[in-house]
C-alpha cells in the first residue's frame, strides 16, 4: 500500500454550518449547561455526603499547588482553594438542611470554575488566520529544507500535504458526516499529533473542525495558549484526579456530542511512554459517549454518533527519548532513573519538522472504518452491522422494560466493549513503516543474542561495543517482512509501499535512513568503518515497540548458525 496525498474539496465550505461554531456561539449558555448536569450528577451519586466531596477535592488541589504548580495555572488558584476549604469548615456548624443548601452552592461554584477552565472556544476569524498561517509557514518550511537551502524560503514548489500519506476509506469518512456525529479517535505518540491530524483533517481531508482536547501544559505557551484557547480545544488538566473535576470533562464531553459537536480525542488519554499502539483506553471520555449517545435516544432523536479509529504514523518521535525514559522509569522502579519530560521549545519543533521535510520523511494517516459505540462496523448509508453481519438497532440496546433509560453497569460493559473494539481497530490499521520493521528486528535480534538479560540489562550494555551483524539482521528482516506481507493479506494490518514491495536489503537501508534522521544518538545507523550500531539502545527500543502487540518474535527462525557468526561480530 502506498497511501494517497490526494486533497479532498471541503465537505462544508461555509464556517458557521459547523457544529463547533454554532456551539460557541453560545457558549454562555453551554457552560450553564455544563453546570447544572454535572451538579445533578454529582448530587444524585453523593447526595448528603457532598461536603465530603469537597473537602476531599480542596485537600488534592491544594497539594497539587505546593507539590507540581504550572505556569498555566490561574493566579489566584490557591487563594480559591484555600477560601472554600474555609467554607467546608464553616459550613459544617449548621443544621442539615442550612448545611446542605450552603455545600450545594459552594459546589456549583466549584463546578462552574472548572467548566470556564475546562470548555474552550471557536473563532472563525481566528481559525481562518491560522489556517492560512499555517499552510504558507509549513510550505515556506518545506522548500527551505527540501533545497537543503535558507534561501528558498520563498520557494513555491513543495506543499505540506506532499508528506502526508493517508490509508483507508477517506470517502466513507467522509460520507458518515452525514449521518451522524463523528468522533475521530487516533493514537498518540507526540505533542504536535494535534496540530498535524486537525491540520490533514481541515487541509487535506476537507472535513470540519471538531472539540478537542489538550493537555493544559500545552498553554505554558502564551501564544499557544491563544490560539488553542480559540479554535475549538477543550483543556484538560491530568494532574486532576478529584471527582467533581473528571465529572465535569465527562458531562462537557456528553454534552458536547448531544448538541452534534463532532470530537476528536486520543482515547489512551496521553502519548504512549513505550512507543507501542494504545492497549489501555480511558474508560471515562469513552463512556461519555456511550451515555451522550443513550441521551440522544431519550431525546427522541435518531442520530448516531460515529466513531472513526485513526492510526498515526512517523518514522521519528519528536519526544521520543523523553517517553521511553518514562516508560522504562514506571516499569522498572528502581532499575531505571527517569529523564526529566518537558515541553518542547520552538527551536526542537523547528528542527523536527525540518528533519521530516528535508529527509522526505512521510507522515502516515490510517483511517480505520466508521463504527457505532457498539464496535459495530457501518454501511455506506450508516447502517448497523453486527459480528454475523446482520442489521442491528443501536436503540434497541438502551432500552429496558419497553423504555430507553440509564442503567450504569449496561452502560460500562458497552464501554469497555468498545475499548476493546478500539483497541482491535488500532492494530488492524497500523501501518507498518520501514523504521518500525528495522527496529523491532534489530532489538529482537539483541534480544535473542543476550538472552540471559531482562530488558534493562539490554538497554544498560555499551552501545560503542556492540555491532550488529548484517547477515543475521537481513534474515530476520526478510522473515519479518514476508509474516506481515501474509498479516495484511488478512486484513490483520497495514503495510507502506517500502515494506510491502522493497527487498531486504533495500528495506534495511531505507530504515536505517528514517532512524538516523532525527535523534542526535542514533537508534541504528551504519559507521565510517561499515559496522551497523546503535548509539541508544532505549531509542532503539521505543521504536521496536511499535509492532510490539503482534507476537512477531514468534514468527522467526533463528538460523544458529547465523546466530553464533552474529555473537562473534557484536563484539568488534
Amino acid at each position: 500500500m502506498t497511501g494517497s496525498n490526494e486533497i479532498y474539496p471541503q465537505l462544508y465550505p461555509d464556517i458557521t454550518d459547523w457544529p463547533i461554531y454554532k456551539l460557541y456561539k453560545e457558549r454562555s449558555d453551554f457552560v450553564r449547561a455544563i453546570d447544572d448536569q454535572t451538579i445533578d450528577n454529582l448530587l444524585e451519586r453523593y447526595g448528603d455526603d457532598v461536603s465530603k466531596v469537597i473537602a476531599r477535592t480542596t485537600y488534592l488541589e491544594l497539594i497539587r499547588l505546593k507539590q507540581n504548580p504550572w505556569k498555566s495555572d490561574p493566579p489566584n488558584e490557591k487563594q480559591f482553594w484555600q477560601r472554600v476549604r474555609k467554607e467546608v469548615i464553616q459550613n459544617s456548624k449548621h443544621k442539615p438542611k442550612i448545611k446542605q443548601a450552603r455545600n450545594e452552592e459552594l459546589l456549583r461554584r466549584v463546578i462552574h470554575r472548572y467548566s470556564e477552565e475546562i470548555a474552550g472556544n471557536f473563532s472563525k476569524k481566528t481559525f481562518l488566520f491560522a489556517r492560512k498561517f499555517l499552510t504558507a509557514f509549513f510550505k515556506r518550511l518545506l522548500n527551505t529544507a527540501a533545497g537543503r537551502n535558507h534561501q528558498r524560503i520563498w520557494g513555491s514548489k513543495h506543499n505540506l500535504y506532499e508528506r502526508f500519506r493517508v490509508f483507508g476509506d477517506v470517502d466513507k469518512v467522509r460520507n458518515s458526516y452525514a449521518h451522524g456525529t463523528v468522533v475521530i479517535v487516533p493514537t498518540h505518540f507526540s505533542n504536535l499529533d494535534s496540530i498535524l491530524i486537525g491540520y490533514a483533517l481541515d487541509t487535506i481531508i476537507g472535513l470540519p473542525s471538531a472539540s478537542y482536547g489538550a493537555g493544559l501544559n500545552l498553554y505554558e505557551s502564551e501564544i499557544v495558549a491563544y490560539y488553542m484557547s480559540r479554535l475549538g480545544a477543550y483543556r484538560v488538566d491530568r494532574r486532576k484526579k478529584n471527582h467533581i473535576y473528571l465529572e465535569t470533562l465527562k458531562t462537557m464531553s456528553n454534552l458536547s456530542l448531544q448538541r452534534g459537536v463532532n470530537s476528536l480525542f486520543f482515547p489512551g488519554g496521553t502519548r504512549s511512554r513505550s512507543g507501542a499502539l494504545d492497549k489501555d483506553l480511558k474508560m471515562g471520555l469513552l463512556g461519555s459517549i456511550v451515555e451522550a449517545q443513550r441521551s440522544i435516544y431519550q431525546n427522541d432523536e435518531d442520530r448516531k454518533i460515529i466513531i472513526v479509529p485513526l492510526v498515526i504514523s512517523y518514522h521519528f518521535v519528536l519526544e521520543a527519548r523523553q517517553l521511553i525514559d518514562q516508560f522504562l522509569e514506571r516499569s522498572g522502579e528502581e532499575k531505571y532513573l527517569l529523564a526529566k519530560d518537558e515541553f518542547q521549545s520552538t527551536g526542537k519543533i523547528l528542527k523536527f519538522a525540518w528533519q521530516v521535510f528535508s529527509k522526505s520523511s512521510n507522515i502516515t494517516l490510517s483511517f480505520g472504518a466508521p463504527m457505532d459505540v457498539m464496535g459495530n462496523l457501518l454501511d455506506e448509508n450508516g447502517k448497523s452491522f453486527d459480528e454475523r453481519g446482520n442489521v442491528t438497532s443501536i436503540r434497541d440496546y438502551f432500552i429496558s422494560e419497553g423504555k430507553i433509560e440509564k442503567n450504569k453497569q449496561r452502560e460500562s460493559v458497552y464501554t469497555r466493549h468498545l475499548g476493546k473494539s478500539l483497541v482491535e481497530s488500532f492494530k488492524i490499521y497500523n501501518v507498518v513503516l520501514s523504521s518500525h520493521l528495522v527496529a523491532f528486528a534489530a532489538f529482537e535480534m539483541l534480544k535473542r543474542l543476550n538472552s540471559d538479560l531482562d530488558v534493562f540489562g539490554l538497554i544498560s550494555m555499551p552501545t560503542d561495543e556492540y555491532t550488529f551483524d548484517k547477515g543475521l539482521l537481513l534474515d530476520v528482516i526478510g522473515q519479518l517482512q514476508n509474516a506481515l506481507r501474509g498479516m495484511q493479506n488478512t486484513g490483520e494490518i497495514r503495510l507502506s509501499g517500502d515494506v510491502e514491495n522493497m527487498s531486504q536489503e533495500a528495506l534495511f537501508e531505507e530504515g536505517i535512513k528514517n532512524l538516523g534522521a532525527y535523534h542526535v544518538q542514533q537508534p541504528l545507523h551504519i559507521d565510517k568503518r561499515g559496522l551497523i550500531k546503535s548509539q541508544n539502545f532505549e531509542l532503539l527500543l521505543f521504536y521496536h515497540n511499535r509492532l510490539e502487540n503482534y507476537e512477531l518474535n514468534k514468527t522467526i527462525v533463528w538460523d544458529e548458525e547465523l546466530v553464533q557468526r552474529a555473537i562473534e561480530v557484536s563484539n568488534i
